[in-house]
Order: structure tokens, then C-alpha cells, then sequence
């Protein structure tokens, strides 16, 4: 298990469910993102993102980039 405050960098596919948006991580799982920009055209594609984990499978992204 990962501890709160690990600085997560991970790839895998960006889902959107409503209003959140969660990685579907390669490895395994998936994230909920708290995104500081929303970034809809990288919906349902590939990305790496980086961030700090701040909660049980909640990431404060830093950056969603296409991967």
C-alpha cells in the first residue's frame, strides 16, 4: 500500500465518470484526480501523470500530459 504524501508518477488511461476524472492505471487500479486544469481532449486516452498522493487512491495532480 502506498502512504499519503508519496509523489505518484504513473501511466495508464484517463476516465471520466460525471464530474471526476480518475487514471486507469497500467499496473493496476485506478487514481481519482484532483486536477488544477481540466483536461477533456486527453479524456479515454493515454497519459502519465504526476502528482502527491493525498488520500486512498486520491492523486493531486501536478500534470496530465499525453503519453
Amino acid at each position: 500500500m502506498t502512504t499519503i504524501g508519496t509523489v505518484i508518477d504513473e501511466t495508464g488511461m484517463l476516465l471520466r465518470d460525471g464530474g471526476a476524472f480518475y487514471l486507469r492505471r497500467d499496473s493496476g487500479g485506478r487514481y481519482q484526480l484532483e486536477l488544477h486544469r481540466v483536461p477533456v481532449d486527453l479524456v479515454e486516452k493515454r497519459v502519465r501523470v504526476r502528482g502527491t498522493l493525498v488520500g486512498t487512491d486520491l492523486v493531486n495532480a501536478d500534470g496530465v500530459a499525453p503519453e
